[in-house]
């Protein structure tokens, strides 16, 4: 158990370097992280991640179609939408348009 919160919290720590207004994928995070067959295991840490402190901006990571996959993980079925066209994304069907556009890849923007 200790190894899987040392991973959820390595998760939480790359999902807080987001920038405002950028996504990733739980694939994209689990590579970064080394794990990269492990995009399951970064989704549960995001289920986990509400009520974190700091707080973790769940609502930033998408699967890697930018599909909101994890929408009913939140106090409301719409909140993760909002919160996403608060930072200025448009969502349509529950997928981001332009998903290459907002994309953030840790792999890219973080040197280990």
């Amino acid at each position: 158990m200790a190894n899987k919160s040392k991973f959820f919290d390595d998760v939480f720590d790359v999902v807080r370097l987001i920038p405002k207004g950028r996504i990733t994928s739980y694939g994209a995070i689990a590579k970064y992280l080394g794990a990269a067959r492990s995009s399951r295991l970064v989704g549960y840490a995001m289920n986990a991640a509400h009520g974190e402190v700091p707080s973790v901006p769940a609502h930033r990571v998408v699967n890697r179609n930018g599909l909101l996959t994890g929408k009913h993980h939140f106090a409301t079925e719409s909140m993760m939408q909002e919160l996403l066209e608060k930072e200025g994304m448009i969502i349509k069907e529950d997928q981001v348009i332009n998903f290459s556009t907002y994309f953030w890849d840790p792999m890219k923007e973080l040197s280990l």
